[in-house]
């Protein structure tokens, strides 16, 4: 019994994550070389139901933590000093993720190296506009929901519901700061708001217990979706974003981590997970709750300040989708087309990546961002369709870098605002207490 009880403790969720990817790596070769479709649906519905539990809890989640921070600023001195620090630490990390995706642009030239054919230059269906943040900013009812039709492979018609996150947030801000300013009215609102959070988090520890399995059926689904061999035309290019995102995550995030006094090894062992799921689901949205999990209880933020900053991040704070990639593709398709650029449009990239991703929030996919950056340079927006092929293949490692930098910067202001207070990091989990 003794021996039994040390491998559990052994045996971290991180680890468990890490298996579970194994074994989903492992099915997925199969299913894809042995033409195993009944293997491959099975991976495709167990991920998409694990990303399903997951979004559904993201509303309720940051409405009522968003909520919850309002009245707990109330009690800090210096909330509003948090929020400008969060931003100008965005901005930061930005500049240097852009700076790093020029620079790979410029120096590997994977434009110049492209054996895609031009045929395959097709406008995207959606693209980028500065007036999308202002749209996004106001609420299209109060639950921040939208409908679409879309035509499905089968035929017919079917409505899909989807939820703007950024909208959400507007209405959670307006909704606690109106719920503190009436007083005593709004307190029996807050009671509730503290409980409903309190139940949705524990929902939550049910849901991420599960990740080991949904991680692993999601990276099977991708190897039998996508494969490698679309990565032959674009391996330059490809090589470029990889490189970039590696350099982020592995050398630029630990030397931030160290300068402010801060350890690399505890922050990775508790972010890992959510980035893991990052990869593999590639939607920083899904991925929120895992990462507000890892940001509150193993990095050890406080509450007050992480249920806003987590969210928000999650929506405005990607160094992968909306730096290093539109950066080094903006340099490709001037270099695919021979189209010179000078020092006013690398200024322009960095412009267009450090505010961009506000501009884009609420919006789906890279594309966006990628477009509103050709637009900006004024090039020609067909060059995004030639990248699309490996779109999928790249995006799991954009979302990754986005979520480690979604835990990143709360980590940071709470560490620099003194604080951050000492956490457990042997479990992502916590056991029986209750969140609060």
């Amino acid at each position: 019994m003794h021996y039994i009880a040390a491998m559990k403790i052994r045996f971290s969720f991180g680890a468990q994550v890490f298996v579970g990817m194994a074994a989903g790596l492992m099915l997925g070769l199969l299913a894809r070389q042995s033409n195993l479709t009944g293997l491959a649906e099975a991976l495709r519905i167990v991920g998409e139901s694990f990303v399903q539990l997951l979004k559904v809890l993201v509303v309720p989640l940051v409405f009522t933590a968003i909520v919850a921070s309002i009245a707990a600023l109330r009690n800090l001195n210096n909330a509003a000093r948090l929020v400008a620090s969060t931003f100008i630490w965005f901005a930061i990390t930005a500049l240097i993720a852009v700076t790093i995706g020029l620079a790979l642009g410029t120096i590997l030239e994977p434009g110049l190296h492209a054996g895609v054919a031009p045929a395959t230059a097709t406008r995207p269906d959606t693209a980028g506009s500065w007036l999308d943040f202002l749209r996004g900013l106001i609420p299209a009812n109060i639950l921040g929901l939208s409908a679409a039709t879309k035509v499905p492979d089968t035929g017919g018609f079917a409505t899909a519901l989807s939820f703007n996150i950024l909208q959400i947030i507007v209405m959670a801000v307006a909704i606690g700061v109106a719920a503190v300013r009436v007083g005593e009215a709004g307190n029996a609102f807050l009671s509730f708001n503290a409980s409903a959070l309190a139940i949705f988090r524990r929902i939550l520890t049910w849901v991420i217990r599960l990740t080991p399995i949904g991680s692993g059926a999601l990276l099977g689904n991708a190897i039998v979706r996508y494969g490698w061999q679309s990565l032959s035309a674009l391996g330059s290019f490809a090589f470029a974003v990889y490189l970039g995102l590696a350099l982020v995550l592995f050398v630029v995030y630990p030397l931030l981590l160290l300068a402010n006094g801060l350890s690399p090894r505890r922050f990775f062992a508790a972010a890992w997970p959510a980035i893991q799921l990052g990869f593999v689901s590639r939607s920083s949205i899904a991925t929120l709750p895992v990462t507000e999990d890892a940001v509150e209880r193993r990095l050890g933020v406080p509450r007050a300040y992480s249920a806003f900053a987590v969210p928000f991040a999650a929506t405005t704070k990607m160094d992968g989708c909306a730096a290093i990639y539109p950066a080094i593709s903006a340099l490709f398709v001037a270099q695919y087309y021979g189209l010179a650029l000078h020092a006013t449009d690398y200024l322009l990239i960095v412009a267009v990546s450090v505010l961009g991703s506000a501009a884009t929030a609420g919006l789906t996919g890279a594309v966006v961002m990628l477009t509103l950056t050709l637009s900006t340079l004024g090039l020609p927006l067909e060059g995004a369709g030639l990248l699309l092929a490996i779109d999928p293949i790249l995006d799991m490692g954009r979302t990754a870098i986005n979520v480690a930098g979604q835990a990143l910067v709360p980590t940071l202001v709470a560490k620099r605002a003194g604080l951050l207070a000492d956490a457990p990091t042997q479990d992502v989990l916590p056991e029986a207490a209750p969140a609060a």
